[in-house]
């Protein structure tokens, strides 16, 4: 079972402090996740530089909008910056008018960069929330053909949908999303934004984000499947003081 966790590149201070933290959290985190947003300037390869990878694998992200399958920019990235993981998603439109924008397909950039880089790892996302269950795992076949082997979810907040996609998950490298969720605010944002149901048992306190996660992680090595730590706004110390990183429960 691995444990990855995302960082996001607001800033260097803000990521180093972050990264700092993992390394108080033991061996159990395996991998950093890193999302490349468009509104900040850090892109997410380079924080590379920042990570110790004999410790933990890598695993940047990257929009197909935001490359030319003809410009082979992403080949010079994953050169350059000697990337044996990458994360492929379609991302969001432009947040600017000054953004560039490319009609890609991610399927079309997964089948590119594996066909260029046949012994990469390219991790690919799946969301539980933005289509019906079977469309969702279809994509995620379509993907997998495509050159993906590893998916890392959105967060859930319902065990009952794990167990949903669970099903339909088995034999294929997945990690199950959680993003502690800790003010009425972020909850209306996730609903929103996201599309996210929560189940009427929810309650946007570090209490139940914690036994929630807790039975998560307990669920996923049962299953064979693996964690992705979104920690979002939240007080890392409260929250991952009291999260089972071993599993010894």
């Amino acid at each position: 079972m691995k444990f990855s966790f995302e960082i996001v590149p607001r800033n260097h201070q803000a990521f180093d402090d972050q990264y700092n933290f993992v390394s108080t959290l033991g061996k159990s985190i395996s991998m950093i996740n890193v999302p490349d947003i468009q509104r900040f300037d850090i892109r997410s390869w380079e924080t590379g530089k920042k990570i110790n990878r004999n410790h933990h694998q890598f695993v940047p992200h990257f929009r197909a909008n935001d490359f030319s399958l003809e410009s082979g920019e992403i080949f010079q990235i994953i050169e350059e910056n000697e990337l044996d993981h990458v994360l492929l998603i379609s991302g969001d439109p432009p947040e600017g008018i000054k953004k560039k924008f490319h009609n890609t397909s991610v399927l079309d950039l997964i089948r590119v960069v594996k066909q260029r880089f046949p012994d990469i790892t390219i991790h690919a996302g799946f969301d539980p929330h933005r289509n019906g269950i079977q469309e969702e795992c279809n994509y995620v076949h379509r993907k997998i053909d495509a050159g993906a082997s590893s998916f890392f979810s959105q967060p859930f907040y319902d065990i009952r949908l794990i167990e949903i996609y669970a099903e339909h998950l088995q034999g294929i490298e997945t990690f199950i999303g959680l993003s502690p969720i800790t003010t009425l605010s972020s909850m209306n944002y996730w609903e929103v934004k996201n599309q996210v149901k929560f189940p009427k048992i929810f309650s946007a306190t570090y209490e139940w984000n914690i036994n929630f996660s807790n039975k998560v992680i307990s669920m996923a090595k049962d299953m064979g499947f693996n964690i992705y730590f979104m920690p979002i706004k939240i007080d890392l110390n409260d929250y991952f003081g009291e999260i089972n990183l071993n599993n010894d429960n």
